[in-house]
């Protein structure tokens, strides 16, 4: 007591300015809320009620859009006979009945060719995984239970590894599950474009075929986007609730801490196979895509994802195994690791840990963010006019944007039901560093509104990035429309323009979460920041859903093409396709700046559980760590980008040879992207997963402290600037593509800024129209400008889809995998080289004698001497 004393009295500790009150318990409302003094808090039924009940209504939620995508049927040949025999649908019948039937087949083939082809890879790489489970959970256990960390080393090391297995296994089924619905839906949004089924396949009014096909393409997203986050909660919750029982959880115990933080090894577990699952996904997708643009389109002249073309198959089976199933375990790493870390830093705090509702806030934020996602959907499932409904191409883009907009606003009021519920009014949260004296982080007392600004200034942040992304790459804005006039003078301007798109797209973002970080910082220190990341991620499930909304709309495409169906239908999947590019990049921005957050509190994490009172980047270890953190990202950018190389090579050699041969060959395309990506992908995960471990082994937990921020703050603007000059590159060529680039009577390119001077100089908007759309021709395939718009393309692809998107995971991953082997590197592990040793050895060896102990050098017997 005294000794507390002292340490409040020299202002090492302060006094809370509102304490909070002694609580006693009363349950009222059946049992789901008690009284706390003066707070009426969730009382532990309530608490799993208001987790649980939310995540069975997701996967409800799921199973009903699987019926309604369902409903779109995909006939076999002698399905397609016995219906025109049974005259099950006239409408179908009208038209050319051969037409129909002939499309019909091509259409059940290539789905079929395309799923079989992404089930084969996802298990090829499964038992990749299974192998690297294994050999991580051993060192999991060994590093842990050898490290004589406090409390039970061996006991923590086997929990951990555990927690390990169920995030990493959870991560794949969510991946599967996401790859599965992908390809069931492509073909059905193929034939909704199409109009099979509503008769509407020859009709000059489209407006049904665009809202039919939107509808099912998004449906077939909310199934991945609310069973990945249903089931992700479902599994933490169930995991955290068996561990509870192991350590024997109780209110305001110390030991508590011990639970969370083999907890946290379950984000670790996500984030590992998500490293995976997108470095590997990502070289096969960009392998099969770069060989397929540059044969195909460049050196035969022929359409994008021509049935001639070998290498198209490949192609549509790398949309659904990188872009669907690598970021579906992307994101569920992510959700993973943000709850993990306030998790971690919540326990560090005694009033966090007096209520069961108040430590699993982070969890309830999710599932506040899972209902709000199911209202936000229903607009799109119901077909509600104005938000929810499309008639044609310039209404995709608006609705996927309403779907962003009122998530964020209904989510905003909801959040703060929730902090009303589970928060006291005023609590203490712990900050980074620790009193050097008693080892206790510092404390801050903190109101309940706090807590819920903190989730707000993240959910917006998300919205300001998602929408400064939807700017820099659609090609309604003016960035993308002025890289498609770069095209005109060649491919060179292109590329230099798209480079300059980019940087410029990461300058509000990084802004944004700067003003983020300083907010929810000086709000509730760095519980405020791992709160900000699960503000971004809240409304994770709708934004899955737009996500893989995007590449189910390119395979659809892609179907269309192959199948040779009327040229209205890829229009229609074209327009949908090129809305799925920009909300891929939303996604993408969201993932990155999530990430970014994450990372920074379990950086708190790592520091506090280290003991680390204070990081000091003059340091001699701290910044050497900084500078090679800062160069991780770059290394690890380098590797993937060669990988895709490597193995689009080899694709382009085999198309090249298959045409020349006159063969066309899908499946030894197939083998040769998935022969690549398996083998390519280890050395980037292997740098991402042994870089902080031997950083800290090595040269301590100093270096490893200087490490991790380096590689945060290079790697988010190199991920932002990546991901969005791919993006503006491929929606550029498809602006060119839908004819928007025009050429005047004697072959001149029209340039947007020319278009506009037009405009202005007649003071007309019907002029314009007219000049626009009379006067000029539109750019053909095949024109010199849009072959140097797909040069473009093709070089964006690794960038947007491999090495953009991967960077976000090196950097949760380092810091989880940090915070997981802590008691590694500041056990007697920690430091081998940096605890000076091997100066004190080289001294012994010239002068004969130890330079602290005074002992002969026989006596010397390096660390342990120490």
């Amino acid at each position: 007591i005294l000794k507390l004393q002292f340490l409040y009295l020299i202002g090492i500790r302060t006094f809370p300015s509102n304490p909070p009150e002694p609580r006693g318990a009363a349950f009222d409302m059946s049992g789901l809320m008690t009284a706390h003094g003066g707070d009426s808090l969730l009382s532990e039924a309530g608490t799993h009620a208001i987790i649980v009940v939310p995540a069975v209504l997701g996967l409800l939620f799921a199973l009903f859009n699987t019926w309604a995508v369902s409903k779109v049927r995909v006939l076999k040949a002698h399905e397609f006979d016995e219906a025109t025999e049974a005259n099950e649908n006239t409408r179908m019948l009208q038209g050319n009945n051969n037409s129909a039937r002939e499309g019909m087949k091509n259409i059940e083939e290539i789905s079929t060719l395309i799923t079989e082809g992404a089930k084969a890879f996802l298990w090829a790489e499964y038992k990749y995984m299974a192998i690297f489970m294994v050999v991580f959970s051993a060192i999991i256990v060994v590093l842990i239970g050898a490290s004589g960390g406090d409390g039970q080393p061996w006991v923590n090391g086997v929990m951990s590894a555990l927690a390990f297995n169920i995030g990493a296994l959870t991560s794949i089924v969510s991946g599967y599950i996401g790859m599965r619905i992908a390809v069931y839906t492509n073909s059905r949004t193929a034939l909704q474009a199409w109009g099979f089924w509503t008769g509407n396949t020859a009709s000059e009014d489209r407006s049904s075929n665009y809202r039919d096909a939107f509808r099912t393409a998004f449906q077939g997203g909310c199934v991945m986007g609310f069973s990945l986050v249903s089931l992700g909660i479902l599994a933490l919750y169930v995991t955290v609730l068996l561990f509870r029982l192991k350590f024997e959880w109780t209110a305001r115990s110390a030991n508590n801490t011990q639970l969370f933080e083999c907890i946290a090894a379950f984000g670790l577990g996500g984030s590992s196979i998500a490293c995976f699952g997108r470095v590997g996904g990502g070289i096969f997708t960009k392998a099969a895509d770069v060989g397929a643009d540059l044969v195909g389109k460049v050196v035969q002249g022929l359409p994008e994802d021509s049935p001639e073309n070998p290498g198209v198959i490949a192609d549509c089976i790398g949309d659904n195994v990188g872009d669907i199933a690598g970021m579906g375990s992307d994101l569920f790493g992510s959700f993973g690791e943000a709850t993990c870390a306030a998790l971690v830093i919540a326990s560090y705090s005694a009033d966090m840990n007096a209520h069961w509702c108040t430590m699993m806030f982070p969890v309830i934020v999710s599932s506040i963010g899972l209902v709000v996602s199911m209202l936000t959907a229903l607009l799109v499932v119901l077909n509600v006019p104005l938000v929810g409904q499309v008639k044609g191409k310039d209404q995709i883009e608006r609705v996927l944007k309403y779907q962003l907009i009122i998530s964020t606003v209904l989510a905003t009021a909801l959040m703060y039901v929730a902090a009303e519920v589970a928060l006291p009014s005023t609590f203490e949260v712990s900050a980074l560093a620790t009193n050097p004296l008693t080892k206790e982080a510092f404390p801050m007392v903190v109101h309940r509104y706090d807590a819920w600004i903190c989730v707000v200034v993240g959910l917006w942040c998300g919205l300001v990035i998602g929408l400064v992304t939807e700017y820099y790459t659609s090609h309604s804005h003016a960035p993308v429309q002025e890289l498609a006039d770069a095209c005109i003078t060649g491919s060179a301007t292109n590329i230099i323009g798209g480079l300059a798109v980019g940087y410029y797209s990461a300058i509000v973002p990084v802004f944004a979460m700067a003003l983020t970080v300083y907010v929810s910082f000086n709000l509730c220190l760095m519980y405020g920041i791992a709160l900000a990341a699960l503000g971004i991620l809240s409304t994770m499930a709708v934004g899955l859903a737009i996500d893989a909304y995007g590449p189910i709309s390119d395979n659809a495409g892609g179907i269309a093409e192959m199948s040779e169906l009327d040229g209205r239908v890829r229009d229609c999947t074209d327009a949908l396709d090129a809305a799925g590019n920009t909300t891929a990049a939303i996604g993408k921005g969201f993932a990155i700046s999530s990430a970014a957050f994450v990372a920074l509190a379990l950086y708190s994490a790592f520091v506090t559980h280290a003991e680390m009172s204070s990081v000091n980047i003059l340091d001699s270890r701290t910044f050497p760590g900084l500078m090679v953190g800062a160069m991780l990202p770059a290394w690890f950018s380098a590797m993937t980008m060669q990988s895709v190389n490597k193995a689009a090579m080899e694709m382009v050699m085999e198309i090249k040879r298959q045409f020349d041969a006159g063969e066309k060959d899908h499946a030894r395309c197939v083998a040769i992207a998935t022969r690549g990506s398996l083998k390519e992908m280890i050395a980037p995960g292997a740098l991402v997963m042994l870089s902080p471990i031997i950083a800290g082994i090595l040269f301590g937990k100093e270096a490893l402290s200087g490490l991790l921020p380096g590689a945060i703050v290079a790697g988010v603007q190199m991920a932002i600037s990546m991901s969005n000059t791919g993006g503006a590159w491929d929606n550029a060529k498809k602006y060119i593509e839908a004819g928007m680039m025009k050429v005047d009577t004697v072959g001149e390119p029209v340039t947007t800024k020319r278009r506009q001077l037009s405009r202005k100089s007649t003071g007309s908007d019907e002029h314009y129209r007219y000049e626009e759309h009379e006067t000029y021709d539109a750019v053909k395939k095949g024109h010199d400008i849009h072959k140097a718009a797909v040069v473009g393309d093709t070089v964006g692809d690794p960038l947007k889809d491999t090495s953009g998107p991967a960077l976000n995971i090196l950097i949760k991953l380092m810091a989880i995998i940090s915070v997981v082997f802590v008691p590694v590197v500041n056990g007697s592990f920690g430091g081998l080289l940096f605890n000076n040793w091997w100066k004190d050895f080289i001294h012994c060896a010239f002068n004969g004698d130890h330079p602290q102990f005074g002992s002969t050098c026989l006596e010397f017997t390096g660390p342990a001497s120490m």
